[in-house]
């Protein structure tokens, strides 16, 4: 009877421990270097989903280990993940602000029985790579097709695109061609420039002899953004009256400081404000905000780290906390909630995140700082890019 009742208490203990897990998360994101602010701010948005609702699911607690990449790297990014998985035992994948490293990493998820949370990056194929992937983020298509329609509803008709040369540059650069000529504009001229490019001067040249009446621009947030409105202004295209558009990638919240009065009036479409008027966005910023240490900091990956992370929530109280990739991502499918963005889903068919797109002008608040002022809301928007990723 006492070799039962011992027996009995050691099953008990063994549940027990079994049901009280810790869960590890990787995210692998640009925690140094030249976009080490994007990468700190995915930490600010994961700091902050910890502290306002806790670092544990049931009886399970969540871990949450960096991997840094600083620049775009598919070869690292595969290898991190790989270890990741391997060594660190981890059941979520999450992070990952370039294409390229998002893509690499998406062959090894089914083997490895991990789902990935795309907190960042923005090619609409990244979702059709492997069943596994789940976006929180946007799409480049998704924030990029509302600017054409205002754009041409400006009064503008033919404009210039310059686009960074890969995956998000070049759906942005389809994306705004697709929706300026349905409404009835022409691209007279369409420019791919390297990632690597910094002087911007020649492009501004090109833009000028064009002949366009707006210029359309994506490069990926960071010091490039910095740099090509910066040129934008300094060669003398704001003053000849040269309408920019783009999307919110252009003017986030860390680089209007820098831009001072040269980026106000500009209107780009976007998914996130810092600045946007919600109680749950309210509550949010304060939390990111004593994450990040500076407010002034706080840009859009925040908000798709935030909410990433209550998409890993659901999925590990949908699995028990046990490891079921599969399960876990079929329990967010068609998962709909208030985000301090607005309110989102995730599509049971495509697995990216359903939202509202804003257009929004740079201007200044009444404490003298420089927002994204929404203006214009485009509701529950999806991926357009999904059919031309097929």
């Amino acid at each position: 009877m006492k070799k039962l009742l011992l027996a009995a208490v050691a099953a008990i203990a063994m549940g027990a421990s079994a049901y009280a897990d810790t869960i590890k998360v990787g995210v692998i994101g640009p925690f140094s270097g030249p976009f080490a602010l994007q990468g700190k701010n995915f930490k600010a948005g994961i700091d902050a989903y910890m502290a306002v609702n806790g670092s544990k699911v049931g009886n399970d607690t969540i871990e949450i280990v960096y991997r840094d990449v600083p620049q775009a790297d598919p070869a690292q990014s595969k290898a991190l993940a790989q270890e990741l998985i391997v060594k660190e035992k981890v059941q979520y994948l999450a992070g990952f602000y370039f294409t390229p490293d998002a893509m690499a990493v998406t062959p090894i998820l089914k083997q490895g029985n991990v789902p990935m949370v795309i907190m960042n990056a923005a090619t609409s194929a990244i979702v059709t790579k492997s069943p596994l992937v789940v976006r929180t983020s946007f799409t480049t298509w998704q924030t990029s097709t509302p600017i054409a329609k205002v754009a041409f509803d400006a009064g503008v008709k033919k404009v210039i695109s310059v686009v960074s040369d890969y995956g998000p540059g070049i759906d942005a650069e389809n994306a705004f061609k697709t929706g300026f000529e349905k409404a009835g504009g022409q691209v007279v001229e369409a420019i791919r420039m390297p990632l690597a490019t910094k002087d911007f001067s020649p492009i501004m040249q090109r833009i000028k002899d064009s002949g366009a009446e707006g210029v359309f621009a994506f490069l990926p947030s960071g010091p490039t953004t910095l740099g090509f409105v910066k040129a934008y202004n300094e060669n003398g295209l704001k003053a000849a009256g040269i309408k920019f558009f783009a999307p919110g990638d252009l003017t986030q919240e860390s680089d209007l400081p820098a831009l001072g009065d040269a980026a106000l009036g500009i209107q780009t479409t976007f998914h996130y404000a810092v600045s946007h008027d919600s109680p749950e966005n309210k509550a949010f910023v304060e939390a990111a905000a004593k994450a990040i240490g500076n407010r002034a900091e706080l840009s859009f990956p925040s908000v798709s780290a935030y909410d990433g992370m209550y998409v890993i929530c659901k999925m590990i109280e949908a699995t028990g906390g046990k490891q079921d990739a599969e399960k876990a991502v079929d329990a967010v499918k068609g998962l709909a909630w208030v985000s301090p963005r607005g309110p989102v889903s995730i599509d049971p068919e495509s697995r990216h995140i359903t939202q509202n797109i804003y257009l929004r002008e740079v201007a200044k608040a009444a404490d003298g700082t420089y927002i994204n002022k929404e203006v214009q809301t485009f509701e529950k928007q999806g991926d357009p890019g999904l059919a031309a990723a097929k």
